[in-house]
């Protein structure tokens, strides 16, 4: 048997939740998470260290998803960030923050 008979090429280590969040491997760890500390500098060592649930092959794995797909990852992303915009102008219209400190802090004195 040769040894090119034993390499198996494996997906990337994505999963997509039901609420469209692709997740890496079996943790709780996003995505964007993970391309965003890359974009702004940090090692594929580092984002273990700092989200120890990672696993360094699957860093890796999906780095070499997101620099071979790159414009469908971007795409992926920046529908995110649009997504959470609308989001958070949702839960601001439906609980609005203005005079919340004046109020506990008038509930308070009382």
């Amino acid at each position: 048997m040769a040894i090119a008979d034993t390499l198996v090429a494996t997906p990337p280590p994505l999963r997509l939740d039901s609420n469209g969040t692709l997740y890496v491997g079996e943790t709780r760890v996003p995505l964007d998470t993970v391309v965003g500390v890359y974009e702004m500098g940090a090692s594929p060592e580092e984002i273990v260290r700092r989200y120890d649930t990672l696993r360094l092959a699957d860093v890796f794995g999906v780095l070499s998803y997101y620099f071979a797909h790159r414009e469908e990852v971007d795409a992926y992303l920046s529908e995110r960030r649009r997504r959470a915009v609308e989001i958070r102008a949702e839960n601001q219209a439906r609980f609005p923050t203005e005079g919340v400190r004046e109020k506990l802090s008038a509930r308070r004195q009382s």
